[in-house]
């Protein structure tokens, strides 16, 4: 039989380990996701002015899948932390107790714009949704899982520095009261703490090379799987 590992892969050149700070190379991919997110649909009619009020009801329909689960992976990954990692353990519990209720905001909108709880409850994720959960859930089971700092920079990200300018917009566009882009609003100010709390980890002593690198590999699967569940709106 003939060894195949024997010999090198002629012109083959292993990428080479990024040195830049953290924070740079997290903010190279937060402007990736920002180029993105200008490409979805929805999104473009929201800038356009375009979308409908129906637009709206998917989203928050679509969201709301994804959105139970966000505090069930915080939490699992809270699970996996040992003791020399307390503060990531004690941080990841105490956001997923802010988290775990969030759901229920979103449920207000979509009610308050004359959605169906049973239909809301009743629906499945699309298939962005389903990649995101499953990716973050098998990220959150790995020990000590430092590189779901990674998905909570762009995801906290998102809710900081996008979701009350869409709700704005939202309600601008639809002529809609603030109890009905609530969900959105509220993220808006609540994210900008979160963020702060997640950036004294990122520029921690405790965040070495590796634990670097997979932060940033979850920002960036993230990401992309993010867009791909606002673009595949009720694609299940």
């Amino acid at each position: 039989m003939t060894d195949v590992t024997a010999a090198p892969i002629e012109g083959y050149v292993p990428p080479k380990r990024d040195s830049r700070p953290l924070l740079d190379r997290l903010s190279e991919c937060w402007t990736d996701f920002e180029a993105r997110l200008e490409q979805v649909p929805i999104l473009q009619a929201l800038a356009a002015g375009d979308v409908t009020l129906e637009d709206y009801h998917r989203l928050l329909h679509n969201l709301r899948q994804q959105v139970v689960d966000g505090s069930l992976w915080i939490a699992r990954a809270a699970s996996n932390f040992d003791m020399d990692h307390f503060d990531l353990r004690s941080a990841a519990i105490s956001h997923a107790l802010e988290e775990h209720r969030d759901h229920l905001l979103l449920q207000r909108d979509y009610l308050a714009i004359g959605g169906s709880l049973e239909t809301l409850r009743a629906g499945r994720k699309n298939v962005g949704s389903q990649a995101l959960s499953g990716y973050m859930f098998h990220v959150a089971s790995q020990p000590n899982p430092v590189g779901c700092l990674g998905a909570m920079f762009v995801i906290e990200g998102l809710g900081a520095q996008k979701a009350g300018e869409w709700g704005r917009r939202f309600a601008d566009v639809l002529g809609l009261a603030e109890r009905q882009v609530h969900f959105m609003i509220y993220h808006a100010e609540a994210d900008v703490e979160h963020t702060g709390t997640m950036d004294a980890f990122l520029t921690s002593d405790r965040i070495d090379a590796d634990a670097a690198d997979a932060i940033v590999s979850c920002a960036k699967v993230v990401a992309r799987l993010y867009v791909m569940q606002l673009t595949e709106l009720d694609e299940v």
